[in-house]
């Protein structure tokens, strides 16, 4: 059986998304998502009413927002957020528009296949919030590989 990677991360607006504080990120999203679908190993990203996920309220504060989607395997994400020099470049404003946050990612294998939900997300979310990074929910620094079985 064959698995793909599945992450999902987070951010909290500083201010309020629709203060102009936040153009910036606004502009720059759909560029960051057209990078991203052009990247080796990219197959589904999460899509609300627009091109991307920002109208999607997946928590109870308005100002979070949510980023989700599926890759062939941890090295092509690795690849599309730490060496792509134009999403480098765009995530290094992430301070002038998101609060740091201490779980904002979470990774996990998924069956080829298989479109996560939402809510299987949050879920992954809570459990490395919680227990910490495992074969069931990780991050890039204590990455897992993917089941063998």
């Amino acid at each position: 059986m064959k698995y793909q990677l599945a992450q999902l991360n987070v951010a909290k607006f500083r201010l309020p998304s629709e203060h102009p504080d936040n153009d910036g990120f606004h502009n720059y999203i759909d560029r960051i998502n057209e990078i991203a679908e052009s990247q080796p190993g990219f197959i589904w990203r999460l899509v609300g009413e627009g091109n991307d996920a920002t109208d999607i309220q997946a928590f109870d504060d308005p100002d979070m927002i949510v980023n989700m989607s599926l890759w062939e395997n941890l090295d092509t994400l690795f690849e599309f957020v730490y060496r792509n020099q134009e999403h480098k470049n765009i995530m290094r404003k992430r301070k002038d528009w998101f609060d740091k946050m201490e779980f904002h990612l979470v990774l996990w294998w998924v069956k080829e296949g298989h479109i996560p939900s939402l809510h299987e997300a949050k879920q992954k979310l809570k459990l490395i919030q919680e227990k910490g990074a495992s074969e069931h929910a990780f991050s890039f620094a204590r990455p897992f590989p993917a089941p063998t079985y």
